[in-house]
């Protein structure tokens, strides 16, 4: 049995009416971080996961370098390297009309080995909170599986608890309740946390269609053009599926997660069975003049094929308060996907998540000051610290987006960046650092790539 393939123990369950500094909905990346900085922060924090470890994930399994500091000082990265990965050296970028640019990432970092891995979430996760459940209960906290919250509890609008069962049916085991001062929401899309948050405190919209990415993941085995445990992972905005990509992320030697995403109100807008991401996704695969020479000796993965949805970040045109949305209040932090934080160009989520989940702790919450509960203008300072951390990367990720759409654009941008060594190289740093993607709206920019040679 692997590492990540057995039960985890996470000790005794805390009795019922138990209080805790901090409680964290959600064992993902992002809530196991969270519960992990709260802990290191002199928290007693409470850890609940609704599944049972070990459990999948469905995701690209992209793991960036904005990741890994967090995951090295948390202990985890070394966990990642003794395992199975693919070490992440560039990125494959393909258009429409068959061009690709493959866009390096720093060699610095590559060296350091801070460029980026690409591993299935079953296994990245079961690391992450198996790290967090070392870290609560040595800090005197607790940490629970397979308990499903059902309310989250209010006092005049202060979040101040959760309450919920084992199992997933209400009749498996009596109802129990935790108390906090703070509570923090980390349950992905659907998070009970900022669902009570954004619409039953505040009254606001949780959820818009042209903000959410559809999703659909395969792993494949033995799929063409890949070749050892380091090398790229690939994008493809190919006729098929624009608006949205066709990805190709090895996980480790052999196998690769084949996947697409799409914007959920531009997938609504198309018309018949097609509009499926299944069923485009098998089309690629089997016709597609590339992509079924490719997959021509590969197998699939049984049981992997999965669908999900992801909240992106990108700004709102007429936001209700905060931006992207409502991610705080009296007694309550969201991050990660339940702050809806993807980034809306990549898909990429768990960079995002791990800043947001360290800012809980190290910025705002503070057990003594806040015993009485967490406040709300702290809540505010924590938005706004949010979107200012990583506003500018959102909106300039979710300009990308829209320029994708751009079929001609993205054929001819790819194709002139794939002849011209120093287009490819101010990609990489693009790659690298998300503040100069701004480069691509100045006019010097255009002016250099259009019209010179």
């Amino acid at each position: 049995m692997d590492d990540w393939e057995g039960p985890i123990d996470t000790g005794s369950i805390p009795e019922d009416g138990s209080s805790f500094d901090v409680i964290v909905v959600g064992g993902g990346p992002s809530g196991s971080a969270a519960a992990s900085y709260n802990a290191l922060n002199g928290c007693k924090v409470l850890l609940i996961e609704k599944e049972v470890w070990p459990r999948d994930k469905i995701c690209g399994d992209a793991v960036g370098g904005k990741s890994l500091s967090h995951v090295k000082e948390l202990g985890v990265k070394e966990m990642v390297e003794k395992t199975p990965h693919f070490m992440v050296d560039s990125i494959v970028f393909g258009s429409a009309n068959g061009n690709t640019v493959q866009v390096m990432l720093p060699q610095d970092e590559f060296e350091k080995k801070m460029a980026g891995y690409s591993l299935p979430r079953m296994q990245f996760d079961y690391m992450m909170f198996k790290r967090a459940t070392e870290i609560v209960t040595e800090a005197g906290g607790s940490v629970i599986q397979g308990f499903n919250v059902k309310e989250v509890l209010d006092n005049e609008g202060a979040i101040v608890g959760v309450s919920g069962s084992f199992g997933k049916r209400s009749s498996e085991s009596p109802t129990m309740s935790f108390t906090a001062p703070l509570t923090i929401g980390a349950g992905g899309y659907r998070c009970p946390v900022a669902t009570k948050l954004v619409e039953g405190v505040h009254s606001e919209p949780m959820r818009d269609d042209d903000h959410y990415c559809g999703g659909y993941r395969e792993y494949w085995e033995n799929v063409g053009g890949f070749d050892g445990s380091r090398g790229p992972i690939e994008i493809h905005f190919i006729d098929e599926v624009i608006p949205g990509y066709f990805w190709l992320f090895p996980v480790k030697e052999g196998v690769v997660n084949v996947g697409i995403g799409m914007v959920i109100s531009e997938q609504r807008k198309q018309k018949g069975a097609d509009k499926s991401l299944k069923k485009k996704q098998r089309w690629v695969i089997e016709n597609h003049p590339v992509f079924r020479e490719r997959f021509k000796e590969a197998r699939i993965v049984e049981g992997s094929q999965k669908g999900w949805q992801l909240p992106f970040g990108s700004p709102r045109k007429s936001p209700p308060s905060y931006q992207p949305r409502r991610s705080a209040g009296a007694g309550v932090m969201c991050v990660g996907d339940a702050a809806s934080l993807v980034d809306p160009f990549s898909g990429e989520g768990i960079g995002n998540g791990l800043v947001s989940a360290k800012m809980t702790s190290r910025w705002y919450f503070d057990k003594d000051n806040h015993s009485g509960g967490f406040p709300e203008e702290e809540a505010v300072a924590y938005m706004e610290d949010l979107w200012g951390t990583l506003g500018k990367e959102l909106t300039n990720s979710h300009r990308l987006q829209k320029v994708v759409k751009w079929k001609k654009l993205m054929n001819w941008f790819v194709g002139k960046a794939s002849r011209k060594e120093e287009m490819g190289d101010m990609l990489t740093g693009m790659i690298a650092d998300k503040e100069a993607q701004k480069a691509l709206w100045s006019p010097w920019f255009l002016f250099k790539t259009i019209l010179l040679p």
